[in-house]
């Protein structure tokens, strides 16, 4: 007699779900899995090393698909189409909300438990990120210092360079909105591609008249992007927040300034108009 209070037996598995295949099977020989889960190769025995390497490269499939979705919103916009730029940007701050929810698995690593590793990966620095450089370049945060730690790489280097001498995302936003009769000034979108974007005053009104205009149709793009901006400041704050619990004010394992390099990064406003603007309404 079976006791009332045993588990209910699983039902039997459809039989088109347990079929075998000759080789891969079609879901891995579409996403990948066993490759992408043949990556983490931890260099100690560390309990904490192997939450650190998948941490990292989940961050960099997130770099990779916010950057795709910033790249067609660029497209879209440099073709007046607000409806596939805007849907983009949206699909983007999905990606940015998981990608800062990334940090958790490390939020809390002990200088103790971060030094149990860490000189295991040497030179290694999250600085040498060539996804987030295409991140930081398309957001108008150009430096050309930076494509230096990859020209041993010809071909991240060669993107990495595209990337760096096109116009950012927020570069064919002020496009589009000189198009739609915004006072966007001329030097705003005239400027140099490869420099750093600078705040104009120009632009802070153009913004102002979008949010100054009831039911402007340009409104929901502003809250669209100041989303975006707002995602990408709590991402480097977070970053921020990680590094000063496990190691504090120590030098970078690249020889970066570390922590003072990242506070001074975190500093910096993205889409810097969207935020002035607001003090002027």
């Amino acid at each position: 007699m079976t006791d009332s209070t045993s588990a209910v037996a699983e039902p039997a598995a459809d039989s088109t779900l347990t079929r075998p295949f000759q080789g891969p099977s079609p879901y891995d020989e579409y996403v990948h899995a066993s490759v992408l889960n043949a990556l983490q190769q931890p260099l100690t025995e560390a309990a904490d090393e192997m939450g650190f390497l998948v941490t990292t490269q989940v961050m960099e499939l997130w770099f990779t698909l916010v950057v795709h979705e910033w790249q067609a919103a660029r497209e879209a916009f440099a073709k007046d189409n607000l409806d596939a730029a805007t849907d983009a940007i949206i699909r983007s701050g999905r990606a940015l909300t998981a990608l800062n929810a990334s940090w958790k698995p490390i939020a809390a690593l002990t200088p103790t438990q971060f030094n149990s590793f860490r000189e295991a990966f040497g030179r290694a620095s999250g600085f040498q990120s060539a996804m987030y450089r295409h991140m930081e370049f398309l957001l108008g945060q150009k430096n050309a210092g930076l494509l230096n730690n990859h020209r041993g790489d010809s071909s991240v280097h060669e993107a990495l360079t595209e990337t760096y001498r096109a116009t950012s995302l927020y570069d064919e936003v002020l496009r589009f909105l000189r198009r739609r009769g915004l006072p966007v000034p001329e030097k705003a979108v005239e400027r140099d591609l490869t420099a750093p974007y600078a705040a104009d005053p120009g632009v802070v009104e153009a913004w102002r008249e979008i949010y100054a205009t009831p039911r402007h149709e340009l409104q929901a793009l502003g809250e669209q992007l100041t989303d975006i901006a707002e995602l990408v400041e709590r991402w480097r704050f977070d970053h921020v927040m990680v590094v000063r619990r496990a190691m504090g004010a120590k030098p970078g394992s690249a020889g970066s300034a570390g922590l003072a390099w990242l506070e001074r990064r975190a500093s910096r406003p993205v889409f810097p108009e969207l935020w002035t603007v607001r003090s002027e309404l």
